[in-house]
């Protein structure tokens, strides 16, 4: 090996082995009346409470910016459904969103009685098996549930947390857990906890039989995700007794289709009490405030006994066991391990496997396959749950290589590792990069509440200790011990799966059951919400940018520096901008491809990438249509030698005609798998209403022009690529001097640099008329997208674009997310937005979406029109949907190298402030006739181009005739080859 560990590397070794002594032990302390625990030089100084009824509160202080990253986790999942009632817990999540006696309703005295006759409706269509009265018992239901509607109100839960500024409004359920998310403005949290500690007092189930439809098109979705067919294909035969295996999520159809209110309501009971459950919040909190706060208003929770899930063990696996999938995207393959229990040791050395095998740059399958391209792609990774953990190698086969032949790859690697022919420097290296990744992460509040939450699931927390030193213990490691261990554990024991292209004969299909649209009382609010929103909350001020002040500028020879300081921590990242892509030379992805199997006359590519893994750095190179940056980030103290690196290899990269001929043959073979992919096929489809057969999406090299692609024709773009125009920017702890001095050592610039050459330009059409582009895709759902053309990017107009989008069709509080879901169960996903363009030459957009079974497509596409063509007028609507995005300004802070890209984003849109300083004003000023206005210049009686992709065999092309001139294109249409 050429490249040896330089100085730097290793001071940063000497500082790992310091970090390897750090101890992380269990404490109690005190503080405003609470205990709490928490662990010794913890980076995030989180504090565990249990208050008295059981309850773990774990709150993580951040102070960084004005905001509260929450999650209520409950210990239940898929893992505790009844095995009579699969899909219960996942049931259960959504419900959770539609009020309790005291909001959602109009009233509550009126609306049980109707409530109670559902429920027990439900019950009698579980128990019959005969299917003219379970049709009629349905009807029923269907009838009293549109009475029970007149008294609901739609998603004022979300309507609720929209007026407080929270966003991403979330929830998930999994095998082990429940978890509801929310990230809220700091000065909301008394508003926030009270209507949190509601929530869970004592929930309504209503607007069922809506909700079911929508799981049930959730269900479907995931019949169309052959990767979802994949993984639970492998779970199954992974774990033959555990829930793992033997429990899906949404659960089976069988049950969908037979659901209980009365289990939901006795599971809600069993596993939702304070002991079972834990509050998290990340972010700008005073620990001793938000701790009496939260006793406060979850104290009347009362603790009960329960059994939790206690799985019989996994016999061990002795033979391999094949899983084989069938459907219409690409070929695939996984082969499946069973590993251990969380924080175990055995564990932990799994996860440094999956890290030695692959890394994305210097592990054994990234050297020895991906460098190769002996395959398409392949990787390893490690998933780890409560009880079992799951080792999986993935890939795809190459041009002309079988799913067995691609399988036999992957497990030489794993021979390779359990011979030890990899230098114990990688188990260092690998522990510097984790490292790095946890010093980037740990001042986010999201990943600090998810991995608190995670430690809650798995132990209650009990081993936050062992979850802070897993790093640490990872260095501890020899490299005897993993091979002795990797012998022991990779036998003839694993699961393959192999997916196929092919027809899926035993794809099923959640039926559509008869549904009258409900009332959803947009426009109403309960008592309860009225008054949540009226209390008065002290304002968090906005917070603009000053690009005079936020950022500095500076100089290297003709090349702009920009600037902005890390006050942190020691990472920097820097990056070379060049205003040139894909739509100046067709063949600067590929020159950019092909420099991650290239070497210069120092060191060969392996070398290159094993230096940067070393030097705990990365680089990477994006070419977008019109945008190149090569970045590169790590510890400012290696920067000088991972800089000199990048630039040696851009400008002395040396040709490897082996590795460009399997380049190609690889690029041809991914063009082919990209016809197979549902949403890339969309995305052509979208580009073919915009612009025309000649549009962005399919504009590149032609399969004859890939074939004849050279080296020294793509080594040329690489070596000239600085002599181009291009600006430097940089965040890190240097001082723009000290920064601007080191930079200009390894990066000298040409006194005159080159401008890009002319760009491709495409012709935006307009939309005259109304026209179907529709493309074959075996599937159960129909993909529904509408998109029209909309006049070029007006400054003026952003504060109108944003809130008629929160208003109209950006989130879960919006008119089409109400009539579309939650009125009509048409769609589990569906939204409608204006979009604007990066770039004010460019044409901003319609773009309406919905994703139905194939059989509702008509009248799916019924409800968009009508929204499209008359605006549903909701004074409350709009001032929730106003309020929430003045709120969410006011608690926005663009920070750290964000500000850059901000900058950067405000540039070439012609603005020489802050965009937002504009974008707030304005919106303060507008009402609701502005944005009806709005709808009636932009949206109201246009035409569309209407984008769908659905199997012939689920669709008649007759019905889509009806909507506009049908152009039904072919795969070579639409990608160009």
């Amino acid at each position: 090996m050429k490249y040896k560990l330089h100085a730097l590397a290793f001071l940063m070794l000497i500082w790992l082995s310091s970090a390897a002594q750090t101890q992380y032990v269990w404490k109690t302390a005190n503080a405003g009346g609470y205990t709490y625990r928490y662990v010794t030089n913890d980076p995030t100084k989180t504090r565990f409470y249990t208050l008295k009824n059981g309850l773990t509160v774990i709150l993580s202080q951040n102070n960084n910016e004005p905001m509260i990253t929450f999650k209520m986790a409950v210990r239940a999942g898929s893992n505790t459904d009844p095995q009579t009632n699969t899909g219960l817990a996942h049931y259960l999540e959504h419900l959770l969103f539609k009020g309790t006696d005291k909001f959602g309703t109009l009233d509550y005295v009126k609306e049980k009685p109707l409530l109670d006759k559902i429920e027990a409706l439900y019950e009698t269509y579980l128990k019959t098996t005969d299917q003219a009265r379970r049709k009629s018992i349905y009807q029923e239901i269907d009838r009293i549930s549109g009475e029970a509607a007149n008294y609901a109100i739609a998603n004022e839960y979300d309507k609720l947390m929209q007026s407080i500024g929270s966003i991403g409004t979330n929830a998930h359920t999994a095998p082990e857990e429940t978890v509801y998310e929310e990230n809220i403005p700091s000065n909301a949290l008394d508003k926030f906890l009270e209507v949190q500690s509601e929530r869970f007092r004592a929930p309504v189930f209503r607007l069922f039989h809506t909700e079911l439809e929508a799981v049930y098109e959730e269900k479907n979705r995931s019949l169309d995700d052959d990767r979802s067919k994949m993984y639970e294909g492998m779970l199954s035969v992974l774990f033959p007794t555990h829930n793992y295996g033997q429990q899906t999520t949404i659960g089976t159809i069988e049950h969908l289709k037979n659901p209980s209110l009365v289990e939901i309501r006795k599971y809600f009971n069993k596993y939702y009490v304070p002991n079972n459950m834990a509050l998290v919040m990340s972010g700008d909190i005073a620990y001793d405030e938000v701790i009496r706060k939260i006793d406060q208003r979850f104290s009347y929770l009362k603790p009960k006994e329960f059994k939790p899930y206690l799985p019989a063990p996994e016999q061990n696996q002795t033979s391999v066991k094949r899983v084989d999938i069938y459907g219409p995207s690409t070929e695939n393959l996984m082969i499946a391990y069973r590993g251990y229990g969380q924080n175990s040791h055995n564990s932990l050395m799994l996860d440094l496997i999956s890290n030695i095998l692959y890394n994305e740059k210097a592990g054994l399958m990234d050297i020895n396959i991906n460098k190769q391209q002996r395959m398409l792609g392949a990787n390893a990774e490690y998933q780890q749950m409560k009880d079992y953990g799951i080792f999986m190698l993935s890939g795809s086969p190459k041009n002309g290589q079988s799913l067995e032949e691609a399988k036999n790859i992957l497990l030489e690697q794993i021979e390779i590792l359990k011979q030890g022919k990899f230098d114990e420097e990688l188990i260092k290296a690998t522990v510097a990069n984790q490292k790095l990744s946890e010093l980037q992460s740990f001042d986010n509040n999201g990943v600090r509440a998810s991995f608190a939450m995670t430690a809650f699931i798995q132990n209650r927390g009990e081993e936050w200790n062992k979850m802070l030193s897993s790093t640490d213990d990872m260095a501890k490691i020899t490299k005897k011990q993993l091979v002795d261990f990797a012998n022991k554990f990779f036998k003839d024991n694993y699961v393959v799966v192999m997916k196929h292209v092919g027809e899926d004969k035993n794809t099923p299909k959640v039926d559509k059951p008869m549904i009258t649209a409900v009332n959803t009382n947009a426009g109403l609010a309960s008592d309860f919400v009225k008054r949540i929103v009226e209390e008065p909350v002290k304002p968090i001020a906005p917070k603009f940018l000053d690009y005079s002040k936020d950022l500095k500028f500076g100089k290297n020879g003709a090349v702009d520096i920009i600037y902005a300081r890390n006050v942190d921590n020691s990472i920097f990242s820097m990056m070379y901008r060049f205003e040139m892509g894909a739509l100046n030379d067709k063949r600067l992805p590929y020159a950019a491809r092909y420099l991650s199997f290239l070497g210069t006359d120092k060191y060969t590519s392996e070398e290159i990438s094993q230096a940067f893994y070393r030097l705990a750095c990365n680089y990477q190179i994006n070419v977008g249509n019109d945008i190149t940056t090569i970045s590169i980030t790590g510890l400012q103290e290696n920067f000088d030698k991972a800089a000199a690196l990048l630039e040696d290899l851009l400008t002395s990269c040396k040709p490897n005609e082996q590795a460009l001929e399997e380049l190609k043959s690889s690029m041809l073979k991914s063009r082919e798998n990209a016809k197979l992919d549902k949403e890339l096929i969309m995305n052509g489809l979208t580009n073919y209403a915009q612009y025309g057969a000649d549009n962005p999406f399919n504009y590149g090299l032609s399969t004859d022009e890939i074939k004849i692609l050279q080296s020294k024709d793509l080594l040329a773009i690489l070596h000239q690529l600085f002599d181009f125009k291009h600006t430097i920017t940089y965040y890190g702890p240097k001082s723009i001097d000290e920064f601007s001095s080191a930079i200009a050592t390894v990066h000298p610039v040409k006194k005159e640099l080159k401008s890009p050459p002319a760009i491709k330009k495409f012709t935006s059409l307009d939309t005259d008329l109304n026209k179907v582009y529709f493309a074959d895709y075996d599937m159960v759902q129909a993909e529904i997208r509408w998109v029209r053309n909309s006049g070029l990017y007006d400054s003026a107009d952003v504060a109108r674009v944003s809130l008629f989008n929160a208003y109209f069709g950006g989130g879960m509080g919006s008119v089409v997310f109400q009539s579309i879901r939650e009125s009509k169960a048409l769609a589990y996903s569906t939204f409608a937005v204006y979009s604007t363009p990066p770039t004010p030459d460019k044409q901003n957009v319609i773009v309406a979406y919905v994703g139905a079974q194939a059989d509702k497509t008509n009248d799916a596409v019924k409800a968009m029109n009508e929204l499209l063509d008359t605006l549903p007028e909701s004074d409350r609507s709009f001032e929730l949907s106003k309020g929430s995005l003045l709120t969410g300004m006011g608690a926005e802070r663009v920070i750290k190298d964000n500000i850059i890209y901000k900058f950067l984003a405000d540039q070439k849109l012609g603005f020489k402030q802050d965009s937002r300083i504009v974008e707030y004003a304005n919106l303060k000023q507008l009402s609701f006739p502005d944005i009806k206005k709005f709808h009636q210049e932009k949206l109201s009686g246009k035409s569309y181009n209407y984008c769908i992709v659905a199997s012939e065999k689920k669709i008649a092309l007759t019905e889509l005739e009806k909507l506009g001139k049908l152009n039904k294109l072919s795969l070579e249409q639409i990608f160009g080859y």
